[in-house]
């Protein structure tokens, strides 16, 4: 992996949503997703869904203890993905309003910040 790189090379086409996706808790990936355009939402989910049973089938062919920076990465991408899946495929045009009320529930914890 170069230094550029920053996730399992077989994941590379979803490196422009680093920045942006791979948020390490559930309160940030939900804040990014309240935060993003539908365009944004869009651009990453027509990247990321195609790729998600690859992903998963790499994160599972290693323990959790066992995953490495860019591995945890990519796992932080397939748990933003299904955030976004949501707001792509269920909510669309009325994810403003689903936004908003988000805001008001402040997510503390979640099993999945323990990863």
């Amino acid at each position: 992996m170069s230094s550029t790189e920053t996730l399992p090379s077989a994941f590379n086409a979803l490196e422009p949503f680093v920045d942006m996706w791979a948020a390490a808790t559930c309160s940030a990936r939900d804040e990014r997703r309240g935060v993003s355009t539908a365009e944004e939402r869009c651009a990453f989910f027509d990247a990321a869904a195609p790729l998600l049973e690859p992903a998963l089938a790499y994160l599972d062919a290693k323990p959790l203890a066992e995953l490495d920076t860019s591995d945890k990465r990519l796992l932080n991408l397939m748990l933003s993905l299904g955030h976004v899946q949501m707001a792509v495929e269920v909510h669309r045009g009325v994810e403003p309003q689903h936004a908003a009320a988000r805001a008001a529930m402040t997510i503390t914890r979640s099993v999945t910040d323990l990863v």
